[in-house]
C-alpha cells in the first residue's frame, strides 16, 4: 500500500452518525476531490496499523504526502485542500452510518464536538515508512 500515492485522504468513523454526516459535508465541499475512507473499513485499519498511533480512533484524520494530521490539527490542512486540491473528481462512497448507540442525541453531539476540540496530533508519514 502506498498511501503517498492515495493522498490527500480523510479518515473519519463510518460507524458515527455525526461523523458521517461531517464527511459528506467535506465531500460536498471539496466537490468529490478528496479520498474518504472509514475507519472500520479494511483500508482504514491498514492505515491505522501501518501509520497512525494507538489513538487513531479517537478522532478524525487528513493525510498529506507528508503527514497525518488529527482532530484539531487537520482542520487548517483539511480546508487548505479543499481549496487548493485538484480538479480531479474521485468516486467517493461514504457509507451510512450503522450506529445503534444514541448518535443522534444531545449528548453526543456535545461529545463529538468536544473530542475535536481537544484532540490533535500529527505523525510524519517518513518517519512511518
Amino acid at each position: 500500500m502506498d498511501l503517498k500515492e492515495m493522498t490527500p485522504l480523510v479518515i473519519y468513523d463510518n460507524e458515527c452518525y455525526l461523523c458521517v454526516q461531517f464527511a459528506k459535508f467535506v465531500n460536498f465541499l471539496a466537490k468529490g476531490r478528496l479520498r474518504f475512507v472509514g475507519h472500520y473499513t479494511d483500508f482504514g485499519k491498514k492505515i491505522r496499523d501501518n501509520t497512525l498511533d494507538s489513538n487513531a480512533l479517537e478522532m478524525f484524520w487528513f493525510i498529506d504526502s507528508n503527514t497525518a494530521y488529527g482532530g484539531r490539527a487537520a482542520l487548517g490542512p483539511l480546508f487548505s485542500a479543499i481549496v487548493n486540491v485538484s480538479k480531479k473528481k474521485i468516486q467517493n462512497k461514504i457509507a451510512e452510518n450503522s450506529c445503534e448507540l444514541g448518535c443522534k442525541n444531545p449528548s453526543a453531539v456535545f461529545f463529538r464536538s468536544a473530542s475535536l476540540l481537544t484532540n490533535s496530533k500529527k505523525i510524519k508519514i517518513s518517519e512511518q515508512n
